[in-house]
């Protein structure tokens, strides 16, 4: 288990399934897409639609791509999430 990243701050958050832990299953606000309470993740820091994310439970440390926004090219994205990119 890896510890909090230096840049882990409760007020920086953001909403996505860790892909470690299915921590928020079973919980009503999380499977209809709101803002849960519980189960949040630590957001480190961003490049456009791509967070990067720390899990509070497990402390497992991840890439969420948001899609949101035109900030990064689709070709980028695909390019960027091949193996040895």
């Amino acid at each position: 288990m890896l510890p909090l990243d230096p840049q882990a701050d409760p007020g920086r958050r953001a909403w996505a399934d860790c892909p470690n832990c299915d921590d928020a299953q079973g919980c009503e606000p999380c499977a209809q897409r709101r803002n849960c309470s519980d189960h949040w993740r630590y957001l480190l820091t961003n490049t456009g639609s791509l967070l990067h994310l720390q899990c509070p439970g497990c402390t497992h440390v991840y890439d969420h791509e948001t899609g949101f926004g035109a900030t990064r090219s689709l070709w980028s994205r695909m390019r960027n999430a091949l193996p040895g990119s």
